[in-house]
């Protein structure tokens, strides 16, 4: 259709409310087709008198038809149109209004126009300058489109073109599925307008992702309307939809779910390097394709490091990396490796200035990154590592190492946004590392004063075979309170000790290291078990005292906790008479298996445990042959999380009754078949298999007291020293029995006796009736006498004194000859 001459239309930008605007659909005969109640309101025509008329009708005077024939060609080829324009009332009034009218395909495929007026009267004086009309459907920043019934566009504004990146004119007539957008989810976006279209509701905010071919290689996220579009005979005439970009919004709830995900992945353990893995495990793929935690080599071995970094590079290691790639080709470094860093690179700028650096494209900076490394830059180059991020582990102002975040097969560079997201994890990973490198720093505290306060080797001499086992409730800290020794007494004897102090930790620990420390200085004094133990118990009283006392003033519990209620059994060994004396605090009986395989639980007098001071201790006396097996252990063994104790001694019974095990052998398959559940409490177990000495190694005499029988004994010492085939020790020992012998002829009473052992070392006893203690002077110059003991002690490897049911007893000890 040609333009009459002298008809020139102009567009006028006036501001249009679509909420209030009054809306036409005319057919290409220019009927009416589609008439909205604001449009009744606005001209008045109620719908059965204006559907299927020619919208001409409208028009304020006969000769603006031909104006808008012109306006209509013009929208057929450009799409729309905006302007003021007079129509006409109803009632024969003219209204000023402003218009939009859009060329668009109609339900049957022809060609239709949909126009939209506003009442310019109800429109502000300062709004009138523009078309709000115009700037709503076509520049505002939603995304707008009608389709028709069959799901096909019949119309779009600027801002949905620009979203897709497919020209209009491809679009228009097409269907979303076949529109050239593959990066969405097209039928389910179909789906919710034909619930729309069935239901006539609209559906609010429906939120999708995916990429369009205006960024095909950036994920968006929309947020899109949609509603049913009726005619006013109630046909459906087509659906309208309003999208808009809501990738901000998006992003910034990822990024928050992702954080919160974060501080419940990483930083499970309290394991340094661990922690460093769950941070690089953690960041791919959902923000780099490979990821590298490198820390400081202090910061691993759990010490403090320096709050400043200096001016040289320090020693780094590789604690965690991840990739994409099985097996994280890309690296250079292993876990634990030292790693080799180019003090030009992004890598040490992040290090010594503690801020996080972005570089979107390496092209520029590979030099730089990979230093005078050749096979560094072998592998940036080899994968394609194309964008990089580095920030600073730093927790309490102290900066612990630096995680790289590398982008390879990602086509997006990184962004501010991103290295944000960065800082923000290890900001959190930081501070659990931190927290692992103090724990890591106590715990090797810890293990340092439990290894100082347990025995390092246990020996039982010629006198016992021993084996033990130690579990602490938590196997990964290994610090707890139960204890167990093997002490070497006079005379060939040997202490088997085992002890429970209350609670676990460091607290535990250290109380158990002050009570081991006390028997040990208790069994020098060559004490019965009984009495040890008594004395123990006054001990450990006044402890309780003490820690009570601070606790009262610091506000804390300190040991007093720990050491009150301690547990402790104490058996002594003779193996010349194959008798073992026993005496327990509260502690379990201990089992014995004699040497044909019976397993047995003695009744032993049963002690209160440790700090009571109620009642007193009691030992019991057992014979053991050679080649019987005692057991000692605390309650954790046969007392577990799974069973009671009555099953754990069933158990235990049945698994020392194995006869022919080796006693290392024995000893770990008590453990493996006693703690199959869950370990609620420390385990002690000491295995201690009995040995005799025979009547070749062991010679005693009794003698009379009378000063006339030294050189006897002399004389029967050299003999049995020359049956033994020690000769070399002639001299020192004729000393020592001289002495000691004399000793007990000048200081005791009745009858003597001399015994010798031949054991690990020499040993002679010398043994009387006589309560007295001797005592060890050091003689002056002027002195004729009172230099015995004294030489006795510069010749012996140790002496001392005993106390026995009939008296005392003195015994000195002397180291064997070398076997030539």
């Amino acid at each position: 259709m040609a333009i009459p001459e002298g008809i020139a239309p102009t567009e006028t930008h006036v501001p249009f409310d679509l909420a209030d605007a009054a809306t036409a659909l005319i057919d290409a005969t220019g009927a009416v087709i589609g008439w909205t109640a604001a449009a009744e309101e606005l001209v008045g025509y109620p719908p059965a008198e204006v559907m299927g008329r020619p919208a001409t009708t409208l028009l304020a005077a006969p000769e603006d038809t031909a104006k808008a024939r012109v306006i209509a060609e013009r929208c057929v080829t450009g799409g729309s149109w905006g302007g003021m324009e007079e129509i006409r009332h109803r009632d024969g009034r003219r209204i000023d209004v402003g218009l939009r009218v859009c060329s668009m395909q109609g339900p049957d495929g022809g060609r239709c126009w949909l126009v939209s007026a506003i009442d310019m009267g109800k429109i502000p004086a300062w709004a009138v300058s523009g078309s709000l009309l115009t700037a709503f459907l076509t520049r505002a920043p939603i995304g707008m489109a009608v389709l028709s019934p069959d799901l096909r566009y019949v119309w779009m504004n600027d801002t949905l073109e620009r979203y897709g990146g497919v020209p209009r004119a491809e679009r228009l007539g097409r269907r979303i599925a076949s529109s050239m957008l593959p990066g969405l989810d097209t039928e389910a976006i179909e789906e919710q307008m034909r619930q729309v279209l069935t239901t006539g509701e609209p559906v609010i905010d429906f939120e999708y992702r995916g990429w369009t071919l205006a960024e095909p290689h950036r994920e968006h996220a929309y947020s899109t309307s949609f509603f049913r579009l009726d005619g006013a005979d109630g046909n459906v005439v087509g659906v309208c939809y309003m999208g808009m970009d809501v990738t901000d919004r998006w992003r910034a709830r990822e990024r928050l779910a992702l954080l919160n995900e974060a501080s419940a992945r990483i930083g499970s353990t309290l394991d340094v390097m661990g922690t460093a893995q769950e941070l690089a495990e953690f960041a791919v793929p959902s923000l780099a394709d490979f990821v590298t935690v490198d820390l400081l080599d202090s910061v691993l071995r759990g010490e403090e490091p320096r709050p400043e970094p200096g001016d040289t590079l320090p020693a780094f290691r590789r604690a965690g990396q991840s990739s994409i790639r099985e097996g994280c080709p890309e690296s250079i470094a292993e876990p634990g490796d030292a790693v080799a860093i180019s003090p030009a690179s992004p890598f040490a700028c992040c290090f010594f200035s503690g801020e996080a650096l972005l570089d979107p494209a390496m092209d520029a900076s590979i030099g730089a990154w990979s230093g005078d490394d050749p096979a560094r830059t072998a592998k940036v180059r080899e994968f394609g590592m194309r964008s990089l991020m580095v920030a600073p582990i730093g927790a309490r102002g102290t900066v612990l190492g630096v995680a790289s975040f590398i982008r390879s097969r990602h086509p997006v560079p990184f962004e501010e946004d991103d290295l944000l997201l960065a800082e923000e994890l290890v900001a959190r990973a930081a501070l659990c590392v931190d927290n692992a490198r103090r724990y890591t720093r106590e715990h090797t505290a810890a293990l340092a004063l439990q290894r100082s306060l347990l025995p390092h080797a246990l020996s039982g001499g010629r006198a016992l075979e021993v084996a033990s086992r130690y579990l602490p409730t938590d196997a990964r800290d290994g610090v707890g309170g139960d204890w167990f020794d093997v002490i070497p007494l006079s005379g060939a004897r040997v202490a088997l000790v085992v002890g429970d102090v209350v609670g676990h930790g460091i607290n535990a620990a250290a109380t158990m290291g002050r009570l081991r420390t006390a028997v040990h200085t208790l069994a020098d004094m060559d004490l019965p078990p009984e009495e040890l133990l008594a004395h123990l118990d006054d001990l450990v009283i006044r402890l309780t005292d003490e820690e009570a006392e601070q606790a009262g003033d610091t506000g804390q519990e300190g040991i007093a906790a720990a050491v009150l209620g301690a547990t402790c059994l104490y058996a002594v060994y003779d193996p010349v008479t194959g008798r073992c004396t026993m005496a327990r605090a509260g502690h379990p009986t201990p089992a014995v298996v004699d040497p044909d395989g019976e397993v047995s639980f003695p009744p032993l007098p049963a002690g209160p445990p440790l700090g009571l001071g109620s009642l007193p201790f009691e030992s019991a006396e057992l014979e053991l042959p050679a080649g019987s097996l005692i057991a000692l252990y605390t309650d954790g063994l046969i007392e577990t999380c799974d069973q009671d104790i009555d099953v754990g001694l069933g158990r235990l019974r049945n698994t020392l009754g194995q006869p022919g095990l080796p006693l290392e052998e024995l000893c770990s398959t008590v453990v493996d078949t006693l703690m199959t559940g869950r370990q609620c409490d420390d385990v002690a177990l000491l295995l201690a298999r009995t040995r005799a000495l025979g009547p070749g190694h062991v010679v005693s005499w009794d003698l009379p007291s009378d000063p006339a029988v030294v050189a006897n004994a002399r004389s029967l010492a050299v003999r049995q020293l020359a049956e033994w085939r020690l000769d070399a020790l002639v001299p020192t020992t004729e000393l020592i029995v001289s002495e000691l012998v004399t000793n007990a002829i000048r200081h005791g009473t009745g009858p003597i006796r001399l015994r010798m052992i031949q054991h690990d070392m020499l040993i002679c006893e010398v043994s009387d009736t006589s309560n007295t203690s001797p005592r060890l002077r050091h003689a002056r110059t002027t002195d004729e006498g009172g230099r015995g003991l004294f030489l006795v002690a510069q010749l012996t490897r140790r002496w001392g004194t005993r106390y026995t049911e009939g008296g005392k007893l003195i015994w000195a000890e002397q180291d064997l000859p070398e076997a030539v």
